[in-house]
């Protein structure tokens, strides 16, 4: 036992002690030690006014104070630790130590129960005088008709929370009966008899104690998971059947095209086995492979979010996949408004297989895999079939009709995206139209005056070049349009690109956007123009007409960035706007020499290791610190598989 609130050396041997008592099961001692009332200590007057505020003025046997004094102090004891393995109690003697483990170690603290019981003691006498001084006026109450009512059986989750209450735990510690102990000192000789037992003495014994001080640790089972939830270890993947490991990557990944998941596979696994698995877990939605619904979410579950049972589950998704296997894009409101499900259920499907896109709704992640659907169009038919019959079933559910999601034919087009060359030849094909009228005229115009011959400009302003604002008729939908071959703009002898220089606007733009950015491709370039052209109020535009070729040269001409040449791979995939990446190269700071440098290693090698960043830092600039290397590849480049890319060219 310990006694925390007083010194080590003032202990409580030499004080008489009244009482003992304790609850076994719970650990639970109470000890009562006597007051020195002689010691100039102690104030008597306070201690009569406690034991009259206790037992009141009265003599009882249960009173607490007796002397009509505070002459006894209660400790009561709590649990210091609940885990007591680790602690035992230890004695050396002739050499030897002896060690004891411990059931429980108690620490004693001062009750102060009496002034419960002081307190109990002024409610009760002001009770009985409120009682009282009733009781005499009031006349003998009439008889009154009462509701009997049976209390309900009581239900097993209202009895579990009976259990755990605190005021069940206080009913059941309470009914533990104490159990009253003989008190003996320190030095007594019942004490020196029980400390023997401290040393072991007989040999025959010792394996038996040293087992009780030690116990065999008890060997834990390590269950190795058949299929991790957040991370996917390989090595234990490849351990499972194959249709197991198809089954753990879909469920990871949810879409991927067939050509990832034979990647992913040891290498030599035939393709018509992973074929014959992939078609058991995963449906074919434009030529990718997705996670079929009830797969995801097995039978008798339910939703983590709104608790909706699996059956629902796996009929609203079903259809969001089956959207996906008529066009693109699909609108989040007009999904939710029909299969009727919680919006963090309906964005949980989008985001398995779709991503957010400005003005455009929610569309497919991957792009459509046409290799796969030629290579196998058994599979696709297959596939196709399947389809079928789940929009049958869905149509039943829902009460709908796959007419009703058919684009409708309409007055004015939607906008629609023109290449360079369709709008030359457009030009050129309303130039051949109006050539004889313009000829004539021109004829006409000589005819009247040999002198003074007015030049007329060949295409009229139905002939200028579209402008990239929403009030284009034909709007080029990117920045990726030319001007037409009539535009006074176009300019012949450099095949497209404007005659003058970019505007001061458009110099600006880019300028700000490298300074946020530091490296981006042209691709990359076109989509942050495009929003930024988007945010401008109608009307207030002042970009028109501007082309891949002015973009380039505003880049170019800026004189604070410069093209990187990266050296991308033979068998790249990337798109020639993607491959054509640009850097912040003078902003006016030292840290202009670090971005230099690092472009020079991307120029000969398209990905590279820290290691070797930091290397030709350190060999051009001396000892380059952490935190300007952490900057460095946080400004310009992204990571990936442990290896560095420029930002933009990490191939998917």
């Amino acid at each position: 036992m310990q006694y925390p609130v007083r010194p080590a050396t003032m202990t409580y041997d030499d004080v008489t002690h009244l009482a003992a008592k304790i609850k076994p099961k719970q650990q639970r001692v109470e000890l009562e030690i006597s007051m020195d009332t002689v010691s100039p200590n102690y104030c008597r007057s306070k201690g009569e006014q406690i034991a009259l505020n206790v037992d009141g003025t009265g003599y009882d046997e249960t009173n607490t104070y007796s002397a009509k004094m505070m002459d006894k102090q209660t400790f009561s004891s709590i649990q210091a630790t609940t885990n007591t393995s680790r602690y035992a109690a230890a004695v050396f003697r002739k050499g030897e130590l002896h060690v004891t483990p411990l059931t429980g170690i108690l620490q004693m603290r001062p009750s102060f129960s009496y002034l419960d019981k002081a307190d109990n003691k002024t409610r009760e006498r002001e009770a009985a005088n409120e009682g009282g001084d009733s009781s005499q006026d009031e006349a003998e109450e009439e008889a009154k008709a009462i509701t009997v009512r049976f209390a309900r059986p009581e239900s097993e989750q209202a009895r579990q929370r009976r259990i755990q209450s605190y005021e069940f735990l206080q009913k059941k510690q309470a009914e533990e009966p104490w159990v009253h102990l003989t008190y003996h000192g320190v030095k007594g000789g019942r004490s020196e008899h029980e400390r023997q037992y401290l040393f072991l003495q007989i040999n025959n014994f010792l394996i038996l104690y040293l087992a009780m001080l030690m116990p065999p640790l008890a060997e834990e089972k390590v269950v190795k998971p058949v299929g991790p939830s957040n991370v996917l270890s390989m090595a234990q993947l490849r351990t499972l059947p194959l249709g197991e490991q198809v089954k753990t990557l879909m469920k990871n990944v949810k879409v991927m095209p067939f050509a990832n998941l034979m990647g992913l596979l040891a290498s030599g696994t035939d393709s018509t086995s992973v074929l014959r698995c992939i078609q058991q877990v995963a449906l074919l939605v434009q030529g990718n492979w997705v996670i079929k619904s009830d797969v995801l979410y097995p039978k008798n579950t339910f939703s983590a979010h709104s608790g909706v049972p699996a059956e629902v589950l796996c009929r609203g998704r079903d259809f969001v996949m089956w959207r996906f296997t008529l066009e693109r894009s699909v609108m989040r409101k007009e999904i939710a408004s029909i299969i009727k499900l919680p919006p963090e259920d309906v964005k949980e499907f989008l985001e398995h297989v779709a991503a957010p896109r400005a003005n455009r709704g929610w569309e497919f992640l991957l792009p459509t895999d046409v290799d796969f659907i030629k290579k196998h169009p058994d599979v696709a038919h297959r596939q196709n079939m399947l389809w079928l019959g789940i929009q049958s079933k869905l149509e039943k559910v829902f009460n709908f009709s796959k007419e009703d999601f058919v684009p409708k034919k309409s007055a004015q087009p939607d906008p629609v995206h023109i290449s360079g060359q369709q709008r030359l030849k457009m030009a050129q094909e309303r130039v051949q139209e109006n050539q004889s009228t313009l000829q004539k005229d021109l004829e006409d115009r000589r005819a009247g005056s040999s002198i003074h011959i007015k030049q007329e400009p060949v295409s009229n302003s139905e002939d200028e070049p579209m402008d990239t604002s929403c009030s284009s008729s034909i709007p080029n939908g990117s920045l990726n349009g030319y001007p037409s071959a009539t535009s006074p703009d176009f300019d012949h002898t450099n095949g497209g690109s404007p005659a003058n220089t970019a505007s001061p606007e458009l110099q600006d733009f880019v300028i700000k956007t490298f300074r946020k950015h530091f490296v981006i491709t042209l691709n990359e370039l076109k989509r942050l123009f495009n929003l930024h052209v988007a945010s401008i109020p109608v009307g207030r535009s002042v970009f028109h007409s501007i082309s891949d070729h002015m973009l380039q040269d505003a880049i170019l001409l800026s004189q604070q960035c410069k093209q990187i040449m990266v050296p991308f791979p033979a068998q790249t995939k990337a798109a020639p706007d993607e491959q054509k990446v640009f850097g912040l190269w003078e902003t006016g700071e030292d840290f202009d020499k670090h971005r230099r440098l690092l472009y020079d290693v991307f120029t000969k090698n398209y990905r590279v290791r820290r290691n070797i960043i930091q290397a030709r830092l350190a060999q051009e600039l001396g000892d380059v610190s952490k935190a300007d290397i952490d900057r460095l590849l946080n400004e310009c480049c992204s990571s990936h598989a442990g290896m560095w890319y420029l930002k933009g060219t990490i191939q998917s």
